[in-house]
């Protein structure tokens, strides 16, 4: 689980990306591809082809983190898009469902009561 400090935006790089890149080579994604500036404190997620890798860069004030996560089985949603430069911006409870291998883009919600009692 990762926690997202209030502030800190996560983006989503659309289309996926060669997961054999370190903290370098995604820095440079994030500044060349999606135009954004990586040391930024915001959250960069990528996904690679299979969709079963993520890496997820961010720095965190004096030096650039990489999380990754594998997941064994099933595959991480990924959004479906006509170009793949650019990215599009998660919430944090977003992120939380990705990370989790759960389809964030139609979350069934829970049965909640119209009236108490």
């Amino acid at each position: 689980m990762m926690i997202v400090p209030a502030g800190v935006k996560v983006h989503l790089a659309l289309g996926y990306t060669d997961m054999r890149k370190g903290l370098d080579g995604l820095a440079m994604l994030v500044q060349q591809t999606l135009k954004l500036d990586p040391f930024s404190g915001h959250l960069f997620a990528f996904r690679g082809k299979k969709a079963s890798m993520l890496k997820i860069l961010f720095w965190d004030g004096n030096g650039l983190c990489l999380f990754t996560k594998r997941l064994d089985q099933g595959s991480f949603a990924w959004p479906v898009m006509a170009s793949y430069d650019g990215s599009i911006t998660l919430t944090p409870a977003q992120l939380a469902m990705l990370i989790e291998g759960i389809d964030w883009r139609a979350p069934e919600r829970v049965w909640r009561p119209a009236l108490a009692g």
